[in-house]
């Protein structure tokens, strides 16, 4: 055989050799890709994104999609050719699979906590949304969870009113936590709260619940590594009263990222006009009761994703700005906003053209 076919051949065979084995060879790590857009002022799988009862709402035109990224399972095990591919492709991200699914998070979990933090993002929307528009909503501090086989269980229940902890008034969720570590481990703690039960028996009636009952628990040490706090075993969280009905259907969507749009969306929906002007505009970013927009990840894939689909601008947090500036897809402007006010601005500078003036974000920021 001559030496040059010899060597081609054998150059051959190691290549199958090394495809082979970079086959079998499991590594640790996940993939994010660009997931589905959905305009919230839209429909999904045939019934609106945004359904709104007991209020006026007006016709709207134009995008103001919330955007995703898909990600591999937790128990998706990666081989060494597929996180070659996606190191090398544009629209993939490959990372440590800890990165997606910390300590040892199953799927079950991770589609769990996904679930709630897209339900607490939709809340959190409603209400910013809300009082964007100067509409009162009726808030106050719960009992969100009680951790198993803590001092709390039994004792406290989720849902449960918290309208006071030693005599002091809770306003919001942190108090609850200050006023607890107040003591020491090993000392009782007195909540004032109105049962769960009772509480929905008067929303249902349209009714305030006023009774109350007070509940001692004996704190414990935090388990914490190297922490020396008291602690009972809850979280404290919000819950809202609304003066009419908002609903938001998105199934298989989960995550707190989508709640910047989906309060745009609320608005456009409950005023005259049209927030867009007509124009294709996407985002992404959480937002907390006060407005306020807050990073998320995966933010070059998201825009990625939005561009694919057609959106001319994406409203970008902040705090993401400069990450999504490095790889800007053409033809997409990124608009930088901290806060609800800062989307209405600019959405209101794209709607009339004028987007000379719009808060665009740079490799710093």
């Amino acid at each position: 055989m001559p030496r040059r076919t010899a060597t081609m051949l054998a150059s051959t065979l190691i290549l199958i050799a090394l495809l082979c084995a970079g086959v079998f060879i499991k590594v640790p790590y996940s993939e994010m890709s660009p997931g589905p857009t959905v305009n919230t002022l839209g429909d999904h799988d045939g019934e609106p994104v945004l359904q709104i009862s007991g209020h006026k709402t007006y016709p709207t035109t134009g995008h103001l999609n919330m955007t995703t990224v898909r990600v591999t399972s937790a128990d998706y095990n990666m081989n060494l050719v597929e996180a070659v591919y996606g190191w090398l492709a544009h629209d993939n991200k490959v990372v440590p699979h800890d990165t997606l699914y910390p300590d040892g998070k199953t799927e079950q979990q991770s589609t769990q906590e996904n679930a709630e933090e897209f339900s607490q993002s939709q809340e959190s929307a409603k209400v910013a949304a809300l009082k964007e528009l100067g509409v009162p909503v009726k808030s106050w501090v719960i009992v969100s969870t009680v951790v198993k086989d803590s001092p709390a269980e039994g004792r406290l229940h989720a849902g449960d009113v918290i309208k006071s902890v030693d005599g002091t008034a809770v306003k919001a969720p942190d108090d609850v936590a200050k006023l607890v570590t107040k003591h020491k481990p090993g000392e009782k703690v007195v909540f004032t709260v109105v049962p769960a039960k009772e509480q929905a028996a008067a929303e249902k009636a349209g009714k305030t619940a006023t009774a109350t009952t007070d509940v001692t628990i004996t704190t414990a040490k935090s388990s914490d590594s190297g922490a020396f706090r008291a602690i009972v075993g809850i979280s404290a969280g919000t819950d809202h009263t609304f003066p009419f009905s908002i609903d938001i259907k998105l199934a298989d969507v989960g995550g707190p990222s989508a709640g910047l749009m989906f309060a745009l969306g609320i608005v456009d929906k409950l005023t005259p006009g049209n927030l867009t002007g007509g124009k294709f505009v996407a985002g992404t970013g959480t937002i907390d009761d006060n407005g306020t927009v807050g990073p998320i990840g995966g933010i070059e894939l998201k825009t990625i994703g939005a561009r694919e689909k057609g959106a001319q601008y994406f409203l970008t947090p902040k705090d993401n700005c400069a990450a999504a500036a490095k790889d800007t897809p053409q033809g997409l402007t990124l608009v930088k906003v901290n806060t609800i006010d800062d989307a209405m601005n600019a959405l209101k500078d794209i709607s009339s053209g004028k987007t000379a003036d719009l808060p665009k974000c740079t490799a710093k920021g």
